[in-house]
């Protein structure tokens, strides 16, 4: 796939936008700015990597998935249906605790067939500018703080020993943290699957999470847009066979600090309506 322009989208409130299939795309929602690569194994139509995005009804909730999915192709069609539905039940809902429930609850049925996702739920309430974010198993998220210019992992510390994050259908009574980080505008945060932090560097050794994290700060000079098909020309340079024995999926988010229109707020109720409306129409 070529990754010099993304093809910019536009994302309209009570929206679901995604799936499994390749995609370089750029958004701007209310508080955010968003880039989505994904590019399935072999170039095949779908993959194992499933990524989404949705917008509530006001606008003011903007959630993003990324779930890395057992199995490739049309194997995961069903379970990247059934996580988009997931998406537009919780749609309008602030905190993520109810779709991660669920989304365990979903791999739970199909974990005998031994289907199970590490996966990566981040809320973003632009009010606030705050960024729930809930890691089942998934590679750590990298962030960048405007007043530092430094990237470093975002690893959330927990007290409670109950607290697993074990990736979705691994556990039946699996617990998941969610953690907050509060945005400043031009903060950034990059997610993205295992082919990134299980490509090798030049001495061999797998790169990890560190390495990952090293290669984005040594493109501190480009800007977000760019960053994305940079970080990965930079890590296919170290190895030929990097990038290509696996789906690869980055997202990248950068907080703008704009606001949602008053417009948009006054028709956020009559959207919740038709929805709840359009809900039960797909029910009965």
């Amino acid at each position: 796939m070529k990754t010099s322009q993304p093809v910019s989208e536009k994302m309209q409130c009570m929206e679901v936008w995604g799936g499994n299939r390749a995609t370089w795309s750029q958004f701007s929602v209310p508080g955010l700015d968003l880039w989505v690569h994904s590019e399935p194994f072999r170039n095949s139509v779908g993959g194992g990597d499933v990524y989404y995005l949705s917008s509530c009804a006001s606008g003011r909730i903007t959630r993003m998935l990324l779930a890395d999915v057992s199995g490739h192709g049309a194997s995961v069609a069903p379970v990247a249906v059934a996580l988009r539905d997931l998406m537009r039940q919780n749609i309008n809902f602030i905190k993520q605790t109810h779709l991660v429930s669920a989304l365990n609850s979903r791999f739970e049925s199909i974990s005998a067939a031994g289907c199970f996702a590490t996966t990566l739920v981040s809320t973003f309430f632009s009010p606030t500018r705050t960024l729930s974010v809930c890691n089942a198993g998934h590679p750590l998220p990298l962030y960048r703080d405007v007043s530092t210019g430094l990237w470093k992992p975002y690893e959330p510390g927990t007290s409670d020993k109950s607290v697993n994050n074990m990736p979705i259908g691994v556990l039946d009574d699996g617990k998941y943290l969610s953690s907050k980080l509060r945005l400043n505008v031009n903060d950034l945060v990059l997610t993205y699957t295992d082919s990134l932090s299980e490509a090798t560097g030049a001495d061999g050794r797998l790169l990890g999470t560190g390495g990952v994290c090293d290669i984005v700060n040594s493109l501190s000079a480009v800007p977000p847009e760019s960053l994305i098909p940079e970080l990965l020309s930079a890590i296919r340079r170290l190895n030929s066979e990097n990038l290509t024995a696996d789906d690869t999926t980055v997202m990248l988010l950068r907080a703008n600090g704009t606001g949602v229109p008053f417009m948009e707020n006054l028709k956020a109720p009559f959207r919740m309506l038709k929805g709840l409306f359009s809900s039960r129409l797909r029910a009965s």
